[in-house]
């Protein structure tokens, strides 16, 4: 069944694959960007591929920009949009994390609360929340992105509980990509750089930290965004969506394994 889906932060990596991806399958789709360049940049991307796609800036911080969907009928709501921040617990800026978790957790839930007006009236509609594994187990240094991920996953899973009462067709699923090569990992192990001086409690250490990144994700990030956005696919589709979609699969493996084992 044809689907009308909004993707937030599809400007790229995980969210944009995604949109291509759904169109291909004849939903209509309706990816959102953090600002007009981008909008601007996959309008004429779409239109260089043939592909039908709507597209506008919603910046979920905004209360403006969220007040847009009001005005959808939405099957389906893909919580893409995130951004991410590292550094040590023990010494990052705390108003670094409040800004994490307003766009991943606060304002992303306020835009939910939004589409669910409709869904829940329509008696039915699917919600997804894009987590990470790093919402799963304790990640050193990147704590900050974490932190927001394991509120996020946890919210996720108690609206699913609350509507499943409610009895009213409307679903909540989670998606949990692992390490992927977008960019978006680099970017956020990098940021702590930015702020961390000769002061910092682990100065004497940032090479061998820049070293280990390196190596990590080179061993660890996926090529392909193909195996998460199959996964994205799936949950949107469904009928009655799981609870938690990851990929890629080995490293779903591995936080279980890591959980098991009190890693």
């Amino acid at each position: 069944m044809t689907k009308t889906i909004l993707i937030t932060g599809a400007g790229s990596g995980i969210g944009q694959d995604t949109a291509w991806a759904l169109a291909a399958r004849g939903h209509r789709v309706i990816a959102t960007t953090f600002d007009e360049a981008q909008a601007a940049r996959l309008r004429a991307e779409a239109v260089s591929r043939g592909v039908a796609l709507q597209v506008f800036k919603l910046d979920i911080t905004s209360a403006a920009d969220r007040a847009q969907i009001l005005a959808l009928e939405l099957d389906v709501l893909i919580n893409n949009a995130g951004v991410g921040e590292s550094g040590s617990l023990a010494e990052v800026d705390v108003d670094r994390i409040r800004q994490v978790f307003e766009v991943n957790l606060f304002a992303t839930l306020e835009l939910t609360q939004l589409a669910l007006r409709g869904m829940i009236a329509r008696q039915r509609g699917t919600v997804l929340f894009v987590s990470s594994i790093a919402g799963r187990v304790p990640m050193p240094f990147l704590m900050p992105y974490s932190m927001s991920k394991f509120a996020l996953s946890a919210a996720g899973a108690g609206l699913r509980a609350e509507l499943d009462e409610l009895r009213c067709n409307v679903h909540v699923a989670l998606i949990e990509p692992g390490a992927i090569h977008t960019g978006f990992n680099q970017a956020m192990t990098d940021r702590k750089y930015a702020w961390m001086g000769p002061q910092s409690y682990f100065a004497g250490q940032v090479e061998r930290m820049k070293a280990a990144e390196a190596r990590t994700f080179a061993l660890l990030e996926a090529k392909s965004t193909r195996s998460i956005v199959a996964q994205i696919v799936k949950a949107a589709e469904a009928r009655k969506p799981r609870l938690r979609y990851v990929a890629p699969w080995i490293q779903g493996l591995g936080v279980r394994l890591a959980r098991v084992f009190g890693v």
